[in-house]
């Protein structure tokens, strides 16, 4: 659906983008990470037509965007950052309008501005002009006229901005049903929100893709050595005995309490080995009264973090 073959962008002599290459298929949901200044945004602004790049091919559904770039236009709905909203307009008069802009047949306009308001959950101010909407309600009113004219392609940057928890799982849901059947990239900061809707998360840093897998892929590249964390029933006055019962353990690594007499431990084994069998059938051996005992893995954030070189 969207391939992206050594696309370059120079803005005199910085690239912002740097030769970069990548294929996204119809029904992925892919999000497109990056720091502040890594290229995110103009990679964005040339697969919609929004600039030229300096150097490379991008294709949308097999149409070039230096020949076809009306036509790439119409099947892609997209929500900037920043949503170009009509604030002395209200919410229905400005779908009407956007409705208009896209084309959309008269006889299909109020079902498409009806399931708009639905799905952004708008009906509570529809008369309302947008100026006087919460950032959250504004940013509704920006995914529906990315959505109004059923795009087969949809990039959102930054959808949640300024919603409320219970908005942000709607959103969230909404976009996972929308991948079923479409295209969709995310940008986003939030990587939690990454992690619960994204098939695949590509990285960019410098202006260049430093990663591209599915989080669990990432993940697990990066799980240098396996984490368990034990917690035992207080009070604990025999710690350094654990400490070194536990040391004794085939594969463990490290085992070590971030204080003195803390009832907590983390026992550090070498990748791939999983010792809670191992620490549980010692605890009943010792009498050791076991609270909780969890695997750690890396985060997406941690992937982040080693990948554009953010400090742990």
């Amino acid at each position: 659906m969207i391939n992206v073959k050594n696309l370059t962008k120079l803005y005199g002599e910085q690239k912002a983008v740097d030769d970069i290459s990548f294929e996204v298929k119809k029904g992925e949901v892919v999000g497109f990470l990056g720091p502040n200044g890594a290229g995110k945004t103009t990679t964005m602004r040339i697969i919609t037509c929004y600039m030229l790049p300096s150097s490379g091919t991008i294709e949308v559904d097999n149409l070039d965007v230096h020949d076809e770039s009306l036509k790439i236009r119409e099947k892609i709905g997209y929500l900037p950052e920043h949503a170009p909203l009509y604030m002395d307009m209200n919410v229905v008069d400005y779908l009407k309008y956007i409705a208009e802009l896209r084309n959309i047949p008269k006889t299909r306009q109020k079902d498409r501005i009806h399931q708009m308001i639905e799905v952004c959950g708008l009906r509570v101010e529809l008369h309302k002009t947008i100026d006087q909407l919460s950032k959250g309600y504004r940013q509704r009113v920006g995914i529906a006229q990315a959505m109004i004219h059923d795009p087969e392609i949809l990039i959102l940057d930054e959808p949640t901005i300024g919603l409320d928890p219970n908005q942000i799982v709607e959103i969230r849901q909404l976009i996972k049903r929308l991948g079923r059947e479409k295209t969709v990239i995310l940008c986003s900061h939030i990587l939690s929100e990454v992690q619960a809707t994204c098939s695949r998360v590509i990285i960019i840093n410098k202006g260049q893709i430093v990663a591209d897998g599915t989080p669990e892929v990432l993940q697990a590249g990066f799980q240098g050595r396996e984490r368990l964390i034990i917690e035992f029933k207080a009070p604990q006055n025999d710690t350094r005995a654990k400490l070194r019962t536990l040391e004794n353990i085939e594969d463990v690594r490290e085992v070590k309490t971030e204080t003195p007499g803390c009832k907590s431990m983390q026992i550090e084994s070498s990748k791939g080995k999983d010792l809670r069998e191992a620490v549980f059938h010692l605890a009943v051996k010792e009498g050791w009264i076991l609270l909780e005992m969890r695997r750690e893995v890396s985060s997406l954030e941690d992937v982040f973090r080693a990948l554009t070189g953010g400090r742990s």
